[in-house]
């Protein structure tokens, strides 16, 4: 069997299944830009510069200070910005915290708390929020391993599943094995390269140069796959 030549339900079927991932990717792609990307942009921070602060951190600065830089400066305002840096610039002093307390319990506990059930972490006592108040390193080593493992296992069936769908193509069989190998080669650069840059931030271009690398071949196997199976022609049974 080739998808030309597939029954009709199984194109259906497959239709349905890569039509569903391509969505979702876009939507993964659209979430990624809208948290990482487009509070650093609007800074005047690049996508280079945004990937270096997630993982390698502003060694100049706090790790608050970090996320009021990025994706959280939108819930705070302008001057409740100010005067959250102002103290911990002061020293992030727990006889100051109570003038500052109210920002984090009005603007931050919606998300930053227990019971909020979010994966976020706490910022409702001087003791949570305090621990943010040290030099900004990026991302831990026990952030980073919960969120390669989940990448790495995730990302890995998807990509199974799409090839196994590919692989039934009439491509030739050695562009055809290329194209199967390369998301997922492109995944292990795309999150090894997450750790390398918490070393070294010139490895944030091999961050975006595996995750351009993992869209571009999901793509050329959606519209390959898609192309045989209802453009190319042949008789489906």
């Amino acid at each position: 069997m080739t998808l030309r030549t597939a029954s009709f339900p199984v194109k259906v079927l497959f239709t349905c299944f890569l039509l569903s991932i391509g969505i979702g990717y876009l939507m993964a792609v659209l979430y990624l830009f809208l948290i990482d990307i487009e509070p650093h942009s609007k800074k005047g921070t690049g996508m280079v510069r945004a990937v270096i602060i997630k993982y390698y951190g502003q060694r100049g600065g706090t790790r608050l200070e970090g996320a009021l830089e990025g994706a959280m400066g939108d819930n705070l305002s302008p001057a409740q910005k100010k005067e959250v840096v102002a103290w911990i610039r002061k020293g992030a002093t727990e006889a100051d915290f109570p003038s500052v307390q109210p920002i984090f319990t009005n603007q931050c506990a919606g998300c930053h708390s227990k019971e909020s059930g979010m994966p976020l972490p706490p910022l409702t006592t001087y003791e949570e929020v305090s621990a943010y108040t040290q030099i900004d390193l990026g991302q831990s080593i026990k952030s980073l391993v919960r969120v390669s493992h989940i990448h790495l296992f995730g990302i890995s069936f998807i990509f199974m599943f799409t090839s196994g769908i590919f692989v039934f193509s009439e491509v030739n069989p050695r562009w055809r094995a290329l194209l199967v190998a390369i998301p997922f080669l492109a995944i292990w650069v795309d999150i090894g390269s997450w750790w390398f840059t918490k070393l070294q931030p010139l490895f944030a271009y091999a961050v975006i140069i595996g995750g351009l690398l993992m869209g571009l071949s999901l793509a050329l196997q959606i519209v390959l796959s898609l192309y045989e199976m209802w453009l190319k022609g042949g008789r489906s049974q």
